[in-house]
């Protein structure tokens, strides 16, 4: 689990915007293949306009580049994603025990159908509290809501 030269900074728009854009959408479309290329390219103006730029959102950088980021409403973690080709690396483990620092607790969603996500978050200690059917949307993509106490 290398991740070598990574450093965690605060979100700066006028620089980060585009960059994690591209990073969410790259993970977005291997993660959710299932939400469809549309609809996540329809997400990703919500993301650029209101959700990275509203929320406390901090990037990890590997040699000096973004490679990930976690994006925070308080406790509840609103998005994190690395970039594929960081994936495996230890970049989101490093990004949820920062958070976990700052904040003593941490709850997410994940869809169930991302199996990935649903292993890596119970490998780090989230358990499921509930689900859901429907996605925000009303979409019929089940939800887990996890919890990790610190």
């Amino acid at each position: 689990m290398k991740t070598l030269n990574m450093v965690i900074r605060p979100f700066d728009a006028a620089t980060d915007i585009e960059k994690l854009s591209d990073i969410w959408f790259d993970a977005s479309l291997r993660a959710h293949p299932f939400i469809g290329e549309q609809r996540l390219m329809e997400q990703r103006q919500l993301i650029k306009d209101k959700y990275l730029p509203e929320a406390e959102t901090w990037v990890a950088l590997r040699l000096g580049k973004p490679a990930g980021f976690i994006s925070l409403l308080d406790t509840f973690i609103g998005g994190i994603f690395v970039a594929p080709d960081q994936q495996g690396q230890g970049i989101g483990r490093k990004l949820i025990a920062f958070a976990m620092e700052r904040k003593g607790q941490l709850a997410l969603e994940v869809y169930t159908r991302n199996t990935q996500a649903v292993a890596f978050y119970t490998a780090l200690g989230f358990r499921e509290v509930s689900r859901r059917p429907t996605d925000d949307e009303g979409h019929p993509f089940e939800n887990a809501h996890l919890r990790l106490n610190g």
